[in-house]
């Protein structure tokens, strides 16, 4: 069952690490599948229709290493690899795709919660040199919520990846367009952009705000929005009609943002970079605040 935390204005439904998802991406632990406030959906799904949802994202699912998993490089075929927050992976070919159903060997996972918080322990067997025990605190706050991360390193060898939320973001169940604004604190820089998929033209890229002249049928892609500078990690997102906001900060700076999305999604990411010695820990976290917009 999942466990849900709740107060007056909101509640988040977070599926325990062994149930619902359980594909070989995202992290198992606190996997926040949906957000409702004030009787508004704030939360969305990967794929439109919904089918197959223990397979995709949905609401605010993290991911460790999506470029390269942790000791990919060094694992022969054959061999096992770390996908932190899931457990072991089984490499079948010499390039890793974020996106491919792998064989797992799901890692050790301990879950403590109440009405207010919850706690998730991922502890990982050593391979190849790697180990680790993830510690991931989902708090309800009083207009949003935090996740806090605390990364451990067990094993022999640095531990050296990124984290990010896929934020899957469709507020009231509106279809991306024209009423929807999304602001950066920072100015954006579209001709150092590393990929830009925008094949409809309807993604207008302003010097801080990302809209939209109409529903895009296809899907759209930015990344390294702020050029490789080392940037404020957040991201505000308004509905103007529902007059609702999100925004997402968090306790770190980020050289690294992408922005994905379709007609019925969108996920602008925050990127952390963590680099973390033998024996030695990172702490991080995520702060969202959700509001009403007046007026």
């Amino acid at each position: 069952m999942p466990h849900l935390l709740k107060n007056k204005d909101l509640i988040l439904q977070v599926d325990l690490p062994e149930e619902g998802y359980t594909f070989s991406r995202f992290d198992w632990t606190g996997k926040i599948s949906k957000v409702t406030y004030k009787n508004v959906d704030i939360s969305g799904r990967e794929k439109p229709d919904g089918r197959d949802q223990d397979l995709f994202g949905r609401g605010f699912y993290n991911e460790f290493g999506i470029d390269t998993a942790l000791g990919f490089e060094e694992t022969e075929k054959g061999d096992w690899f770390h996908k932190i927050g899931i457990g072991l992976l089984k490499k079948d070919s010499s390039e890793y795709m974020f996106h491919k159903m792998y064989q797992i060997r799901p890692a050790h996972f301990k879950s403590k919660g109440d009405s207010g918080k919850i706690v998730m322990t991922c502890t990982s067997e050593a391979v190849n040199g790697y180990s680790y025990v993830l510690e991931k605190e989902i708090r309800l706050e009083e207009s949003g919520f935090s996740i806090n991360y605390k990364l451990r390193n067990t094993g022999e060898k640095k531990i050296s990846t990124q984290e990010y939320v896929h934020n899957f973001l469709a507020i009231d169940k509106n279809l991306i367009g024209p009423e929807y604004v999304l602001r950066f604190p920072f100015e954006i820089k579209p001709q150092k952009f590393g990929e830009t998929v925008n094949s409809e033209g309807l993604v207008e890229i302003g010097s801080e705000s990302v809209k939209f002249s109409d529903i895009p049928n296809e899907q759209f892609f930015f990344s390294n929005l702020s050029g490789d500078e080392k940037v404020m990690a957040s991201w505000e997102l308004i509905h103007l009609k529902s007059k609702v906001g999100i925004r997402e900060t968090g306790s770190f700076d980020t050289q690294k943002i992408n922005l994905w999305g379709w007609r019925h999604v969108i996920s602008p990411e925050l990127f952390v970079n963590i680099n973390i010695n033998p024996g030695q820990s990172n702490e991080w976290s995520r702060n969202y605040e959700i509001f009403s917009i007046v007026g």
